[in-house]
């Protein structure tokens, strides 16, 4: 990995061409065709791309709080040795992951570089590789898109699905069913063994603690406070900071407990930022260190519109009549049975990860098409779809889409953790194949 693969930006333009290149005699696209739709989907993940943005820089920013900071710290003062290092942070990423994934994916690498400042020794490669390992989780927990979409009512469910599932499918049948739950632990067990042993005996790779400190001043703040100038006493008011953070704050009690809303991406931005808000004690303190976790966030900026690009290559349908993602669906289909449906639904949602690391894109290719042909072999809804689910999961630890902001917090390239996920890619595939063949059967 360190040898062949390339900078994230590199990955995703050579990703662009492999898609263009087989769309065309795949799906009968011109080049024009693919220049199309191409140009007309880099602009759609604009929206989820902010919200990427946001999590990182708010999440950044709250652990740069003082009082969090110092509570990290305490936490990563547990383990005394790199094994016991390793493992924690594998174990604290895949439960937080499982619980929710944009709190999982920035808590765990925080945590991790928290570890790395207070423990020598630890090899800190594998340490960010471990705090992202647990991601693997992600979409078979309590923030997973597809089986939370699959649990909605609504009419739109059943157009999603050309009419396949007329009813909701309750979360017991998918996040909560006991075969899950069990391929849940068993790759958590694995992952977190295996990274654990993979640590080097010697050679580590370390990192000057000096490097990874984020800082503990109060920014904006002044030590001589009776000659403020009007504006510099509300850019210094706790006040401020507390009303806006409290209105923030009633919202979220209104969403999540008044109306029975679902903790989703936005509702962790502004758990984050209202929490960030009050531990910063002033708008002006936030507003710098805000500022300075900012510049992390360029990663995203620059590559989500080139995978919204690929995305929009992946599901534009040429001559045909059909889309490069239905091709592959029907692929899979074409050779299955009741037993190993699942299994090939999973494959098939892991390749198709690969041009699209997007859960809602997933749904949006692979819906129409697995569930109908999940009902005619009589396999069911709820593991069609939580097969579709660890597939979009599976890959990402070889995608570098969503490590990302993992990365931009390390300070990391992909080259440098994704090593260490292959080999979780191997052992948890053995895993993941096994569980839902054994609940096919």
């Amino acid at each position: 990995m360190q040898r062949w693969l390339p900078e994230p930006f590199i990955f995703a333009i050579l990703l662009t061409f492999v898609a263009a290149v087989i769309a065309m005699p795949i799906c009968h696209q011109t080049p024009i065709e693919v220049i199309e739709h191409w140009g007309g989907g880099v602009w759609n993940l604009l929206a989820f791309a902010m919200q990427m943005a946001l999590v990182l820089v708010c999440g950044s920013t709250l652990a740069a709080a003082p009082s969090i900071k110092q509570g990290i710290d305490a936490l990563a003062r547990i383990p005394k040795s790199p094994a016991a290092a390793i493992a924690l942070v594998t174990i604290v990423s895949a439960l937080c992951c499982w619980l929710n994934w944009g709190f999982g994916l920035i808590v765990g690498v925080i945590f991790a570089k928290a570890i790395a400042r207070h423990l020598s020794g630890v090899d800190y490669r594998l340490l960010i590789a471990s705090a992202y390992s647990g991601f693997v989780v992600w979409h078979a927990g309590l923030s997973g898109s597809i089986p939370l979409t699959m649990a909605t009512p609504g009419d739109a469910l059943s157009t999603a699905t050309n009419g396949a599932l007329t009813s909701p499918v309750p979360v017991s049948q998918t996040i909560l069913d006991p075969h899950n739950i069990v391929i849940v632990v068993l790759v958590i067990v694995a992952i977190t063994v295996a990274n654990t042993l993979m640590h080097p005996k010697k050679d580590a790779v370390t990192v000057d603690p000096a490097l990874l400190e984020e800082g503990t001043e109060n920014f904006g703040e002044l030590k001589n406070t009776k000659d403020f100038t009007p504006a510099q006493r509300m850019e210094h008011s706790p006040l401020l900071s507390w009303m806006i953070a409290l209105l923030l704050a009633s919202y979220l009690v209104v969403k999540l407990v008044f109306r029975g809303g679902s903790l989703d991406l936005g509702i962790v931005i502004m758990i984050f930022l209202s929490l960030g808000l009050m531990l910063h004690g002033s708008p002006l303190a936030y507003v710098r260190a805000f500022g300075k976790a900012a510049t992390g966030a360029s990663g995203i900026i620059l590559q989500f519109p080139f995978y919204a690009g690929i995305m929009g290559i992946i599901t534009g349908v040429g001559a045909s009549g059909i889309c490069m993602g239905t091709v592959i669906a029907d692929a899979c289909i074409r050779i299955s049975n009741p037993t190993t449906y699942p299994l090939l639904t999973f494959l098939c949602a892991a390749l198709l990860n690969m041009f699209v690391p997007s859960g809602g894109g997933h749904w949006a290719i692979q819906a129409p098409i697995m569930f109908t042909a999940g009902a005619d072999l009589g396999v069911d809804a709820g593991l069609t779809g939580t097969a579709i689910a660890w597939g979009d999961a599976w890959t990402n630890l070889i995608q570098p889409f969503w490590a990302l902001p993992a990365l931009a917090i390390a300070k990391l390239s992909a080259r440098d953790i994704m090593g260490y996920c292959l080999v979780d890619l191997l052992i948890t595939g053995v895993i993941i194949c096994g569980g839902l063949i054994i609940w096919a059967i």
